[in-house]
């Protein structure tokens, strides 16, 4: 961490700021932090409410001679920008650390009036790292949305019905990605979450990268759900794949997911504090490529893979889907607090794959897996939210 002075310029809809302002604020305000003390520079209509935050000063801009530059013949624009000056001043900031997305036009002002600002991205994923009480909270509230929105799809493909087409039917109409969607959608909405993403895909579409997902589904091909509710009280995200296969399973997609589950239990049984993340990734490969299959680690430098385990193994998970630590061929150490997702996965060009996600924590002594939901190809109708 660090002892210098502390900035940002920002809504809540930056992570960095809902980690330190729990409550929603629509418009940016500059907020500083030095050492323990907390002080916001705000529009007058949330003073009230940033006056509740724990050892926090506000600074109306009116305080800090809004109205006066105003008179004075400047515009909004400008006041503004100066009361965030006199807000450095009055708090004795000529330097600070700010995050890479700090606003440029508000970072030049500071700046011309003899405040040094460095960017340190570092400081602020570190700050996120280790979750507070209320986002691991929030963060386990996603997670009971998104095993509701799976369920939703693994019932639907339970009891559905199959044409002389191979196609899925339900209550006699196709079933379709567009269709798993909306429902999942409305069991998000029903465990107090939003939409931070949705895939719903089928066939061949499994096979590539972040592709949405669309059209009728089939008889015997792979179906992966890969869902990111977000909790819309605390901001905390969730994220969650499995893969499913309505009818006969083929025997590569046997294979696929025989290795895969390998990968995801030896990655979830040597999860710990202290681990570099570069050997957690390694880990997950190995069973994957000893069937034959490419990855990242197999892979020659400057190639493009689009088969085999060609994505890295995961992502931190918090106030945004992705976010630090990257679980991949980096410098990273795990630490306690920690949530990340595990996801690894093997697949075909022209065929599809299968991938499975969890969310885990990283405790003092190894993990903890907040995903509670069966992996099985084969969907069966549980009951999991509201």
């Amino acid at each position: 961490m660090t002892s210098a002075p502390i900035l940002m310029y920002s809504s809540t809809m930056s992570a960095d700021m809902r980690h330190v302002i729990t409550h929603e604020v629509h418009d940016p305000f500059l907020y500083i932090e030095i050492d323990s003390k907390r002080y916001t520079a705000i529009k007058s209509l949330e003073a009230a409410r940033m006056s509740d935050v724990d050892n926090m000063t506000v600074f109306p801009l009116e305080v800090l001679g809004f109205d006066d530059l105003r008179a004075a013949g400047q515009s909004p624009a400008l006041a503004e920008l100066n009361t965030l000056v006199e807000a450095c001043r009055r708090t004795g900031v000529s330097s600070a650390i700010v995050p890479s997305d700090f606003p440029l036009g508000v970072a030049d002002h500071l700046r011309a009036h003899g405040i040094e600002l460095t960017v340190d991205n570092n400081v602020f994923e570190m700050r996120r790292r280790v979750k507070s009480p209320a986002e691991l909270a929030g963060i386990r509230r996603a997670q009971i949305a998104a095993e509701a929105g799976v369920a939703h799809v693994a019932a639907n493909l339970e009891r559905a019905e199959i044409a002389e087409d191979g196609g899925l039917l339900v209550d006699g109409k196709p079933l379709t990605c567009e269709d798993l969607k909306t429902g999942i959608r409305a069991a998000f909405l029903r465990n107090g979450c939003e939409d931070a993403g949705l895939i719903v895909a089928h066939g061949e579409q499994t096979c590539i990268g972040h592709h949405a997902g669309s059209g009728q589904i089939f008889e015997g091909e792979p179906v992966t759900v890969d869902i990111c509710p977000r909790d819309t009280e605390s901001g905390g995200n969730s994220d969650m794949t499995r893969t499913f296969v309505k009818g006969e399973v083929n025997e590569e997609l046997a294979t696929y997911w025989r290795i895969v589950k390998e990968s995801f239990d030896n990655t979830l049984a040597a999860i710990r504090p202290g681990l570099p993340v570069a050997e957690l990734h390694r880990i997950s490969c190995e069973p994957i490529s000893n069937a034959g299959y490419p990855t990242q680690l197999t892979k020659k430098p400057g190639e493009v893979l689009t088969e085999g385990y060609f994505h890295s193994l995961g992502h931190g998970i918090g106030l945004e889907v992705h976010e630090a630590p990257g679980l991949s061929q980096n410098d990273a150490v795990l630490v306690a607090g920690d949530v990340i997702a595990i996801e690894p996965g093997c697949y075909r060009q022209g065929f599809g794959g299968v991938r499975l996600e969890d969310i885990v924590l990283v405790t003092e002594t190894g993990a903890e897996r907040i995903t509670d939901y069966p992996y099985e190809l084969t969907p069966v109708t549980i009951s999991r939210g509201v």
